[in-house]
């Protein structure tokens, strides 16, 4: 065994992979930091070269390192930063602390700390700090078994919750938005219906005028919004007592702003029973085979008389088939909350297949 491994030099942040690289090498000269060395280098290779340096405390600090002692036990603490993008967020950024014990890897474990106080545009709370110390000592964490190194597990398991965090804040900041802009639209509507006509430009003259009022009697329900990856859905349903109710119920929809604004605004099916003839309809609006879902999800309801509407706002991250189950449950959610889930048999006996169904 060497016994004199040298400190790392002092550098200027220009030369940082320098520095590590030297720092490494002296590592090497050691039999019981070998180990510890290999790691780092690994680690360089997966992340890149410039995303790992020794960490110093406070600026003007020294860098982290080992002092001269002929036996690693007999060191401080190993530390040093990283630097990584989140994985499906590659702008955002965080910065870890690894600190390794003198007695890594044979009988402890590293220390994960994050350093970031901000992940995108929100502040990191306590729980996910905890959560990251104690990556390598929680049940929940990174299973940690002496004489193997485990740094890499370590930074991927925090890279995994800090990403769920991150867009569970962004999914939370979504649906915020839409529910302030739907309270905004609707009193903006209000005050608007109380002032007089202003006279109409030639633009407004040449539109046709559609009629966005409901029909009497009709009431909307609206279920809570489903989030994932920043993409909204949310479902509507509505008893109906005559087909020519639909587009009426569809402009109303389509009359508030942040309706029209979504990328699908009213993928629909309805189904009406009239006399003894069942009519229904179905409309994908630009969500290929949509709307033939949520006309199979009425017609293995045997639900009739009844209108359902799902709108879904486009987060920028496609979501594949994922994007189907979410209407589907969109569409079941504002059904449930209509009550329309817990009609009897009788009031389902006048459709086709009447009690040939599961009952649900």
């Amino acid at each position: 065994m060497d016994t004199n491994v040298p400190t790392p030099t002092q550098s200027t942040d220009s030369d940082t992979a320098m520095e590590l690289s030297d720092f490494i090498a002296k590592l090497m000269q050691s039999s019981d930091l070998e180990s510890v060395a290999s790691e780092i280098e690994v680690l360089q290779s997966i992340y890149g070269d410039h995303a790992i340096h020794l960490y110093r405390s406070s600026p003007g600090s020294p860098r982290s390192g080992i002092p001269n002692h002929s036996s690693s036990s007999a060191l401080g603490a190993i530390r040093y930063e990283i630097s990584l993008n989140l994985p499906s967020h590659e702008d955002i950024s965080i910065r870890i602390l690894v600190s390794i014990p003198p007695t890594y890897p044979a009988s402890n474990p590293p220390q994960l700390q994050l350093l970031s106080r901000y992940i995108g545009a929100f502040g990191v709370d306590s729980s996910l700090f905890g959560s990251i110390l104690r990556t390598f000592i929680s049940v929940s964490g990174v299973e940690w078994t002496p004489d193997s190194v485990c740094v890499f597990d370590g930074l991927q398991n925090v890279l995994e919750r800090c990403e769920a965090w991150y867009e569970d804040k962004l999914n939370r900041e979504t649906a915020g938005e839409l529910l302030r802009e739907d309270a905004h639209t609707h009193n903006h509507v209000s005050i608007e219906a109380d002032e007089p006509f202003a006279s109409s430009t030639a633009d407004e003259k040449d539109r046709v005028p559609l009629d966005t009022a409901l029909p009497e009697g009709i009431k909307i329900v609206e279920a809570e919004p489903i989030v994932d990856r920043k993409s909204v859905f949310i479902g509507r349903a509505c008893r109906i007592s005559d087909p020519s109710q639909v587009p009426l119920i569809l402009n109303n929809l389509m009359s508030e702003r942040h309706i029209s604004r979504a990328a699908h605004p009213i993928i629909n099916a309805w189904r009406c029973q009239v006399g003894s003839v069942l009519h229904q309809d179905n409309d994908d609006d630009g969500e290929t085979a949509a709307g033939s879902r949520l006309a199979h999800l009425l017609s293995i309801l045997e639900l009739n008389n009844v209108l359902v509407v799902v709108t879904r706002w486009f987060g920028g991250i496609h979501l594949g088939p994922d994007r189907f189950k979410h209407i589907n449950h969109a569409a079941r959610n504002a059904l449930e909350l209509g009550g329309f889930l817990e009609q009897t048999d009788e009031s389902r006996s006048g459709g086709r297949n009447a009690g040939k169904g599961r009952k649900r």
